[in-house]
């Protein structure tokens, strides 16, 4: 709790020092516009926060976002495949596609890194191939499945500003995922996993499957995430759709307050991370004094700070347990 409220804090000084050097800031369409970027990374986020909590890492996010993202208006399109196909299609191999990650990390004992890293490699160069390289779009089509990412839900008394839908759907996974992560069984073994493999496997869970289960969630986060980013935007070009999105991903979750070493997580941490963020790359676009090629070295920033506090706060627990002790 302590680290979500120190996110909460970070998110709301970063939100006041913004409002003040941008007037632009605080516009209703800056404000739509800043919840539905921060709703699709916040999905990512999540996703990636279950396999940070089993100690290991997912570098394929963004590339997933990138083949899902660009098979659905490729199948839609130019193979005229039905809405009610594709959909259930491209979840369900983003679903399996992080299966088979978790099969290949649990069973052929590969490392995560080794086998995301070759995910990020493989699904591009896949999606790339697919679509000849070209720009795949909806040319101005299915205006109904596109409601799903650019749609907008009007509040009563709020004249100017409307919810954006994918704000809906990130309260939806992330209030299943909440319950999933802290009020299940499975969830503690995912933890338990985390905190130490080993004795976890000795205390009968069955750690492959958890592990297996956890890198299935990403990819299906990751599928859905790529799936809302196309409805957004209209069209994807493979070449660099999704491109460094598993870095907004991971950051989110460590700001949110997973350790990189397993064990510990909070998905209300992961969106208010997101939203950090989301606000960060929104003031190097509106504030001025801030140029705009520094956008990755802030997220490098971020990220650093972010494992040095959470490295800084484990060595302070730890040394307080052993004054205890003593």
């Amino acid at each position: 709790m302590r680290k979500v409220l120190g996110i909460a804090g970070l998110l709301i000084t970063v939100c006041l020092i913004t409002a003040l050097a941008s007037e632009h800031f605080l516009s209703p369409f800056n404000i739509e516009n800043l919840l539905r970027r921060t709703a699709l990374f916040g999905i990512l986020g999540i996703g990636a926060a279950f396999v940070i909590v089993t100690g290991g890492i997912d570098l394929s996010i963004g590339s997933m976002v990138c083949l899902v993202g660009c098979l659905v208006p490729w199948l839609l399109v130019q193979q005229g495949w039905p809405v009610g196909a594709v959909l259930p299609a491209v979840l369900v191999l983003s679903l399996l596609l992080g299966a088979a990650h978790g099969w290949l990390i649990t069973r052929l004992r590969l490392q995560p890194f080794l086998v995301t890293l070759c995910g990020l490699l493989l699904y591009r160069g896949l999606t790339r191939g697919i679509t000849g390289d070209q720009t795949v779009g909806f040319r101005g089509g299915f205006a109904g499945l596109r409601w799903l990412g650019q749609g907008r839900i009007e509040l009563p008394g709020m004249d100017g500003f409307a919810l954006p839908v994918p704000v809906v759907v990130l309260v939806v996974v992330a209030v299943l995922a909440g319950v999933l992560l802290d009020r299940t069984v499975w969830g503690r073994w995912l933890q338990a996993v985390g905190h130490n493999e080993s004795a976890a496997r000795a205390s009968g869970i069955r750690t492959e499957r958890v592990v297996l289960g956890a890198y299935a969630l990403c990819g299906g986060l990751s599928g859905l995430g790529g799936l809302l980013f196309v409805l957004d935007v209209g069209s994807a070009q493979p070449v660099d759709f999704g491109n460094f999105y598993e870095l907004y991903a991971i950051a989110a979750a460590v700001l949110g307050g997973c350790s990189l070493r397993g064990g510990t997580g909070s998905i209300l941490g992961v969106v208010l991370g997101a939203a950090v963020m989301q606000v960060l790359r929104n003031a190097i676009v509106l504030v001025e004094a801030i140029p705009d090629n520094v956008e990755y070295a802030v997220i490098g920033a971020v990220l650093l700070i972010g494992v040095a506090a959470d490295e800084l706060v484990r060595r302070v627990v730890a040394a307080r347990r052993r004054a205890k002790a003593a």
